[in-house]
Order: structure tokens, then sequence, then C-alpha cells
């Protein structure tokens, strides 16, 4: 592991042991947002018949999750048949130890937070899996008899950028330190990564942050020593203070008919806390064809997620030449 030492920041990178974080190889582009994205009139967004129409809208909705981090799909049929339509022209939908499709009321039957009514902090899904879910898709049926639930993005991004900026040191340290990271609130599961990952992941050759991995719920203990325990929570105080800045937090109602899909290894998530009969129903892999019950006065909200290699490869097959993507694979 380097020391502090071997540290160093120039103009535009940031060096740890001789990776450079800020390479100037070419790497997608990406547009930060942050709560004012809510009051523009160009929103990321596309629409359900143009996805599902053929390769190049979907090359244009996955450009748009590259660059922004998340998209809107207007018109989309108010049904979890659509839904998953829609989930399947980009990749395989991911199961989990959640089963398949499924379906909840916040009454804790499944030992999660999201199982209840209360708010939820920006976070990232499944830190606990060695390879989180990589796209993350939130459709809202329908809510009544009640209000709140409001959905909550955060650009991870733009958060670390700014702890680069503010406190490298601190930067340095959630890039560094692993943290370990766990599900076991159902009986007979308990699932952790093969190895405790850093906050902040880093492509190893360019050096360009690719992933954050952010959930205070499932986190357990750290790879470090005791004598950097207290350096690695004062980072990550430092981090969450920017993630709950006001203008880091972009705040927006979902509605049916809109589905929200999201980068999950980018956005962070979250909800602010409801009231009245509120059911969700998704999966975490392969969403069944059969009719979930009946959701007359409830909230009912479908849940996917996508594996990153699937979105990535589909985002490339979409917008480049096949022999060009082929090319890349081998030079690397």
């Amino acid at each position: 592991m380097a020391t502090a030492a071997a540290y160093r920041t120039t103009s535009s990178q940031l060096v740890i042991g001789g990776l450079r974080l800020g390479s100037d190889r070419k790497r997608p582009s990406t547009t930060h947002f942050d709560a004012r994205i809510g009051e523009q009139q160009d929103l990321p967004l596309t629409t359900f018949s143009k996805v599902t129409s053929n390769d190049n809208s979907i090359g244009d909705l996955t450009s748009k999750l590259r660059t922004y981090g998340f998209c809107y799909i207007d018109e989309c049929p108010v049904t979890p048949e659509a839904t998953q339509q829609l989930v399947e022209c980009i990749g395989p939908i991911r199961h989990t130890h959640y089963g398949g499709f499924w379906d909840f009321t916040s009454d804790l039957s499944s030992k999660d937070t999201a199982y209840t009514s209360l708010g939820l902090e920006a976070h990232t899904d499944t830190t606990y899996f060695s390879d989180p879910a990589g796209l993350q898709l939130f459709h809202l049926l329908s809510h009544t008899d009640g209000s709140g639930g409001e959905s909550l993005l955060v650009d991870g991004f733009r958060a670390a950028e700014i702890l680069k900026h503010e406190d490298p040191a601190a930067y340095r340290t959630l890039s560094e330190v692993g943290v370990w990271s766990h599900a076991s609130g159902n009986e007979g599961v308990s699932i952790r990564p093969y190895k405790a990952f850093p906050v902040l992941q880093h492509e190893p050759w360019t050096g360009g942050l690719v992933q954050v991995r952010w959930n205070n719920a499932d986190r357990a203990g750290l790879d470090v020593g005791f004598s950097r325990v207290q350096e690695w929570y004062d980072a990550a105080a430092k981090f969450d203070e920017i993630l709950k800045r006001p203008e880091s937090q972009y705040w927006e109602q979902l509605r049916p008919g809109r589905p929200l899909i999201f980068d999950n290894w980018r956005v962070l998530h979250g909800r602010s806390a409801f009231t009245g009969k509120r059911r969700m129903c998704g999966a975490y892999g392969k969403l069944a064809t059969t009719t979930p019950p009946a959701r007359t006065g409830y909230a009912l909200m479908l849940i996917a997620l996508v594996n990153r290699d699937d979105f990535v490869s589909r985002h490339n097959m979409a917008t480049l030449d096949r022999a060009e993507v082929l090319r890349r694979t081998v030079i690397g």
C-alpha cells in the first residue's frame, strides 16, 4: 500500500504511487449535474417508442446515461410487461437473493430499509456484491391515499470532484482504504464481496474515476490498520457532507409512464418518507411475464438492475461499428 509520501498532485492530475488520477487518455465524456438540472428544459430524456424501435435510438439512450448518469423514458405504457421490454432492450436483468420478479410493501417482509416508509439517504445499491449492479430502473405505476416518496439523485462523480478539490487527502483516503459491505438481514443470507473495496474506484491504467460505492446501511468494517481508522471516518464525513449539500441533491417526484434509469456506479439515489398505501414490485433479474397482484390503492414501483458490462456492451455496439468495437477490444 502506498504511503502518504507517494501521493502528489499536479495541475490536472492526482498521482497515487505512480497512478495518475485524471489521465489524458480519451474516456467517455461526462457532464456533472446538480440540483439545478431539475430547472432545465433539456433533461436527459427519450421515449419508449424510440428505445424499443432500433439500435440507433438505444445508442441515444445509452449515450445520455454515459454523459449525465441518468435518463427518463417518456410515454412508457404503465405495465410491468412494457417495463420489462424497455429494460431488456438494454441488457439482461439480474437475479439476486431477492429472486426474479418480486413485489413488496413497507412491511419489512425482507429485512431491508427499502421495505419501509422511511426516508432513505443518498446511496448506491448492491455494494455487498463484488460487481455491483450497473444500471437501475424505477417505474412508479401508482401511489394513492398518501403523499411523499420523492426520489433523490446525487451525482457521485461531481461530489468526488469537489472532494478532490477541497480536501485531496480525504479523496486519497477514500480511494485507497477498503471497506467491507454485507447483506445479512434475511434468514439464510449473508453476502459480501470477495474483498474490501474503496469508496472511490479508479481505472488502473488511465486513473479515471469509474465507480462510487457508498451505502452506510450495508457497510461493515474497514480493511485498514487501527492507526488509519479515524482518518477514514474523517474523510467519509467530508464526502457525506458534500453529498448532503442542497446544491448536490436533485429531487423529483416520479410519475406513471416515465421510468427513470440511472448508472448505479455513478449516481446515488434515495427517497423522502411517504404516507399512504405504497406497493413496490420489481426485479434483480429477469422480470416474470405474470401479472402482479392487484394494485388498486397502492403505489406500485418496478425496479430492475442491469449489469454494468452488459450496459457498456450495448452502448458500444449501438454507437460504434462492430469492427471498431473489436479493434478496441484487441488493442485496449
